[in-house]
């Protein structure tokens, strides 16, 4: 199927990651209609809407789970991030180059501790100076990447 046998894992990861963003895809649209119809976010009001394409005891799992605290925690959280940053939320589709994203992004990049901002800050400068500005760009360049955080460490 494949011309060389080491493309396989590659592949494999492209399909995985295609498929978790297509699933989880279908999982929100699922929550939103089943939300829609009831008339309520209360993930337990859903339990009789939910897709042909699912088994209604999994289903039902779902919705349990997703009327959960820590889900429920974590989902408000994502909100919460997602409404305070809506600039770091727009995706470039590739039309702007790394160099100007990150610029258009400086000022509102919060950070936890140094160690991320040094290793953010580093990766940049080192995309800066191997891509000139419209020249094509790799979403994550792994060797300026390993560069940047000095590389694997154990434990």
């Amino acid at each position: 199927m494949f011309t060389r046998e080491e493309d396989l894992p590659r592949a494999r990861s492209v399909w995985e990651s295609t498929a978790h963003t297509n699933f989880t895809k279908l999982m929100l649209e699922a929550r939103d209609k089943a939300a829609k119809i009831v008339g309520s976010q209360k993930p337990t009001v859903w339990m009789d809407y939910g897709p042909v394409w699912i088994m209604k005891d999994y289903w039902e799992f779902l919705c349990h789970r997703w009327a959960t605290g820590p889900w429920q925690e974590r989902s408000q959280a994502a909100k919460c991030n997602q409404a305070a940053h809506p600039k770091k939320n727009v995706l470039t589709s590739g039309s702007v180059s790394y160099a100007t994203h990150s610029q258009k992004l400086k000022g509102i990049d919060d950070y936890f501790s140094e160690s991320p901002r040094t290793i953010a800050e580093t990766y940049d400068r080192t995309m800066v100076d191997r891509y000139a500005e419209g020249t094509p760009q790799p979403d994550l360049d792994l060797e300026a990447w390993v560069d940047a955080t000095g590389g694997p460490r154990k434990g």
